[in-house]
């Protein structure tokens, strides 16, 4: 695989910042993910930094180099990701559980696949044409997709706020994880994972604009700055990873990565590794891991947010 990544994460107006994103890969498969920990519940960083690290460990363990099935795969590593969640709730006493949404594409050989549960995204482009996006499980997202099939909208619907979900991972009942794929990709395609800080204040045409037109190395800060200018100062935190599939393998224009030269069991990640071979998810993280989890996966986002291009 040969693919040029960037990304950025913005802590906007908030306090602090509770989105988290990385990527990881083997000779040939590679998992990218962001998670955005949901505001109105307790460690929402935490929450984000559980459901990426169970990816991550996931992934790790099952990618051999490829993965067998991974469709399967990212329904069973969110769903695990939600399982650490109640599980880390239930030990540390919490009367409520951290919440986040996730978003995570896997792509092997030549095709793509994500899943996500909540509302943070995925867009897919060729050229200046938009093939994929995620749909939010939000109210507003559900009305439009039942009014676009000619299906009543329940009541319940109608009285929330458009940016309320409907599903997260730590939600007392399962979570939804809608899944997509395989689509076949072509040189040149550009995958981008946000969190709503991103599309809730920067409009679709002008994300498409930007990715369509620039390389990923100028796109992604570009629209994070985008972004925090027009939401002011109550901006979200603002987070975003895009990749071009094949694109230039100069790495003046992109950080590029090649995975042909990797051994079968070479892992490489951003996302703070909570495996040894063969073992399974860690369950029974304590403070200690989870700060020093959280710290790297900051030192990595600041690595990469302070690249110029």
């Amino acid at each position: 695989m040969r693919f040029n990544v960037y990304q950025v994460s913005r802590k906007g107006g908030r306090h602090k910042n509770e989105d988290r994103m990385g990527y990881c890969y083997t000779r040939s498969a590679g998992l990218f993910a962001l998670a955005d920990g949901m505001g109105g519940h307790p460690e929402g960083e935490v929450a984000s930094q559980l459901a990426l690290q169970t990816l991550s460990a996931m992934f790790q363990r099952d990618a051999k180099p490829t993965l067998k099935d991974p469709l399967r795969f990212l329904q069973e590593a969110v769903l695990a990701g939600h399982h650490q969640l109640l599980r880390y709730a239930t030990d540390r006493g919490l009367m409520d559980t951290p919440r986040t949404t996730v978003v995570a594409c896997v792509l092997q050989g030549q095709s793509a696949y994500w899943a996500h549960c909540g509302d943070s995204r995925l867009y897919l482009l060729r050229g200046d044409k938009l093939l994929a996006r995620t749909r939010d499980h939000s109210y507003t997202e559900l009305q439009v997709a039942l009014a676009q099939s000619g299906q009543p909208v329940p009541l319940d619907a109608q009285r929330f706020n458009r940016n309320v979900l409907f599903t997260c991972l730590g939600s007392p009942g399962k979570p939804v994880v809608d899944t997509a794929g395989p689509t076949v990709l072509q040189p040149g395609d550009r995958l981008m994972l946000c969190s709503d800080g991103l599309w809730g204040a920067v409009s679709d045409d002008d994300i498409l604009r930007a990715l369509s037109q620039r390389s990923v190395t100028d796109a992604v800060p570009e629209l994070a700055e985008q972004a925090l200018r027009s939401a002011g100062a109550k901006s979200d935190n603002v987070t975003l990873l895009a990749l071009e599939w094949e694109g230039s393998d100069n790495p003046a224009e992109a950080p590029v990565v090649h995975t042909r030269s990797l051994g079968d069991e070479v892992f490489a990640s951003t996302i703070q590794a909570s495996l040894a071979a063969g073992e399974a998810p860690n369950e029974d993280l304590d403070d200690a891991e989870i700060e020093r989890s959280i710290r790297e996966i900051n030192d990595a986002i600041k690595r990469s947010s302070l690249k110029k291009p």
